[in-house]
């Protein structure tokens, strides 16, 4: 069952999320979905996002950085060697959804 903050905050994110190249159907969202590796939004769209997400529903930002979950990675010349991955945390609507009810972000 959806309640009022998790519809609020999935119709904040839609704009966001995109469709379906081929079909022109929504892309599902749910609390497991992740905003960078399930809809793809980058550093400056998830910035834009989540300075939307705080004002709207009026939660502390705490400890929120954008960096957490979007590092910086070191640019390198050499095509020719494979850069490690680097690790980042989920960064999930279910994380906005459970903030929003807590009134500051829960995470690190």
């Amino acid at each position: 069952m959806v309640n009022d903050i998790e519809a609020r905050v999935y119709e904040l994110i839609r704009p966001f999320a995109g469709t379906y190249v081929f079909s022109n159907k929504e892309v599902p969202l749910t609390p497991e979905t992740d905003l960078d590796s399930d809809l793809g939004i980058d550093e400056l769209e998830a910035e834009d996002l989540m300075n939307l997400f705080f004002k709207e529903f009026g939660v502390d930002r705490n400890n929120f950085k954008i960096t957490t979950y979007y590092p910086n990675v070191p640019f390198s010349l050499n095509f020719f060697k494979k850069r490690e991955p680097v690790p980042v945390p989920n960064f999930t609507i279910g994380m906005l959804i459970e903030s929003a009810k807590a009134g500051h972000w829960l995470y690190d």
